[in-house]
């Protein structure tokens, strides 16, 4: 009897040694995604809405409506720098990045870079939850508080 348990704690304990050295994202059962997987020109095929109805957002990285979004072409260079442009014709320049130390799991992150501004010092910025990301696809979620839970606006990101 005393050997099946220690077989069975010896079991437990790989178990669980083998699930914490896991890379695996515990808020979207997403594993995180290296860097060279973001860059290139996507295009926003989709926008939609978990856990909020679409006009509880009505403005979106300080530029426009999400809807606005659908369309829009973002190119992203390994070396940081990038461009998103709207279907309105509207252009922003930001510095991008991924930060996979986030409690939520991996994020996407940008600044907005204007005229004479350099990105280390550039201080407000936005983070979206990478949600899926395979080299040609992605989605990303931008997290909205609503009371004292989270809904989310999904960008669903085609590559060209």
């Amino acid at each position: 009897m005393k050997k099946i348990l220690e077989i069975i704690l010896m079991a437990v304990v790989i178990g669980l040694s083998v699930t914490a050295c896991s890379t695996q994202n515990a808020a979207t059962g997403v594993q995180n995604v290296g860097r060279g997987k973001f860059t290139g020109t996507w295009t926003v095929s989709n926008v939609s809405y978990e856990g909020l109805i679409e006009s509880a957002v009505s403005n979106v990285f300080d530029e426009a409506r999400p809807s606005a979004f659908v369309g829009s072409t973002w190119k992203l260079t390994n070396s940081g720098n990038g461009m998103y442009t709207l279907s309105s014709g509207v252009s922003q320049t930001i510095f991008w990045s991924v930060n996979n130390t986030g409690a939520q799991g991996q994020m996407f992150q940008f600044k907005k870079i204007f005229e004479g501004d350099k990105a280390k010092n550039v201080q407000q910025g936005y983070q979206l939850l990478v949600s899926n990301n395979d080299g040609n696809s992605m989605v990303l979620k931008t997290p909205v508080a609503i009371g004292s839970s989270t809904g989310y606006v999904v960008y669903t990101f085609n590559k060209q």
